[in-house]
């Protein structure tokens, strides 16, 4: 069952049950547990754990490679001559490109998005009938291909996103919708919050989005002081 993904804190908890259900129609031998495991995999990538607040704040970014062309030194930055998919243009597969990597909000990412699938579009038409742009957003085809220079779509991190970005992206049209975006980075805290709240009430704290991103910022805060120490 492909979960649905809310932007906003009252369509995820109206829907909560009856996904539930379905949940269970789908999956015999399972639990409400397995199912808030599912739901805290799916909105953690949107979220880090603030040790100064003790709690969750919304992060709603991905990083990406930022590939031009080599006309000027820039710092930071490293050949990139097989970005994405190790696939190249063929109007530019003999130039080497360089690359610095980027970390992009996740509205901007979903415009980057949207931007392709038009341009697609514009060059080889599309049945609106029966078509529209959630149809193209995880063609490897229509996403992947560098442009010239620009960000470098890597189709399998891409993966991790497309709940997001279905929920995000019009059908039609050729921008994003700024108030949502706002919302959800609003809304995703309490969806977290919610769904916490219900793992603690079936005992399976353990698994919880908070405990889950405590530990890994735990882990990088001792890794990174290994890191000092060593080069100290």
């Amino acid at each position: 069952m492909e979960l649905p993904f809310y932007l906003s804190y009252k369509e995820f908890e109206s829907h909560y049950y009856d996904n539930l259900e379905q949940w269970f129609e789908e999956y015999h031998n399972t639990s409400e547990i397995d199912y808030l495991k599912a739901l805290a995999d799916l909105y953690s990538p949107y979220l880090y754990y603030n040790f100064a607040k003790d709690g969750l704040q919304a992060d709603a970014s991905i990083e990406i490679k930022d590939c031009f062309f080599p006309y000027y030194d820039r710092m930071g930055i490293s050949f990139c001559t097989s970005c994405g998919n190790g696939k190249q243009s063929r109007n530019i597969k003999n130039m080497n490109h360089m690359f610095e990597w980027k970390t992009v909000t996740m509205m901007e990412y979903a415009q980057h998005i949207l931007d392709k699938v038009n341009r697609f579009f514009s060059k080889y038409g599309m049945a609106k009938e029966n078509e529209n742009i959630l149809d193209y957003i995880n063609n490897d085809a229509v996403i992947s291909p560098r442009e010239g220079a620009g960000y470098c779509i890597n189709y399998t991190q891409h993966q991790a996103v497309v709940p997001f970005l279905k929920a995000y992206l019009p059908c039609y049209g050729q921008t994003i919708d700024i108030a949502v975006y706002r919302d959800f980075i609003f809304s995703v805290v309490q969806i977290a919050a919610l769904i916490d709240h219900k793992l603690k009430e079936v005992q399976n704290f353990e698994h919880s989005i908070h405990a889950k991103l405590r530990s890994e910022a735990k882990f990088k805060v001792q890794m990174s002081h290994q890191f000092l120490t060593i080069c100290n």
